[in-house]
């Protein structure tokens, strides 16, 4: 039988983690047609609220069904409004072990939000799932979301040389493809230990393979 995280929310001091809703539709296609998150990300451009519903109501129930991930939006505690998404895919039962990925709304940048919606993601996964591995991949010249894994306490463990494929802008506004290096970054429960409950930083983005 496939296992299958729980539907379930997670609260910090500032944000709400929880199961998308339709309601979600138009802050996530506003969200996903940023440019550094097409730039960093496999999302189609432009992204329609079409896009979103079909992620909302089909794609992302069905990472959880199936025992692939859980897909959760990231809201503020005090507003509602959406802050961005936490996804956990690729997911392992086996050996315990999923990779961990994330995108910020513009609006939420420099808040400190995309660590602590990782490190609370990251703390419910070990403590209360009995994960024994979360993995990053972030790209080379990305290095607002490396910070993020290193402010969550991840350690580097390589390079995938030429892995991924990101977006840049050609001189003539079009989006162009360039090859990049991928950095494999992991967390154990044990390098939880003197991390804050709420690290502050600039929020990140994490490459995702399936927005699409």
């Amino acid at each position: 039988m496939t296992s299958t995280f729980p539907n379930i929310s997670i609260s910090t001091e500032r944000l709400v983690l929880r199961p998308l809703d339709e309601d979600d539709v138009p802050a996530l296609a506003e969200m996903m047609n940023d440019e550094q998150v097409v730039a960093w990300t496999t999302v189609p451009h432009p992204y329609t609220e079409a896009d979103a519903r079909r992620w909302i109501t089909r794609l992302a129930p069905g990472e959880r069904t199936e025992g692939r991930g859980i897909v959760l939006a990231v809201t503020e505690f005090l507003t509602q409004r959406l802050v961005g998404i936490v996804h956990l895919r690729n997911t392992d039962w086996r050996v315990r072990s999923s990779e961990l990925a994330y995108v910020i709304a513009p609006w939420a940048r420099g808040e400190g939000y995309a660590s602590e919606a990782a490190l609370a993601t990251a703390q419910w996964l070990f403590h209360d799932q009995d994960f024994e591995r979360i993995e990053l991949r972030t790209a080379a010249d990305n290095t607002a979301s490396q910070q993020v894994a290193q402010k969550i306490g991840c350690i580097s463990e390589g390079v995938l040389r030429n892995a991924w494929i990101a977006r840049a802008r050609a001189e003539d506004g079009s989006w162009a493809r360039v090859r990049t290096d991928i950095i494999v970054w992991s967390l154990l429960p044990e390098d939880l230990a003197g991390v804050g409950e709420q690290p502050a930083d600039a929020s990140g983005f994490t490459s995702y393979s399936d927005w699409n």
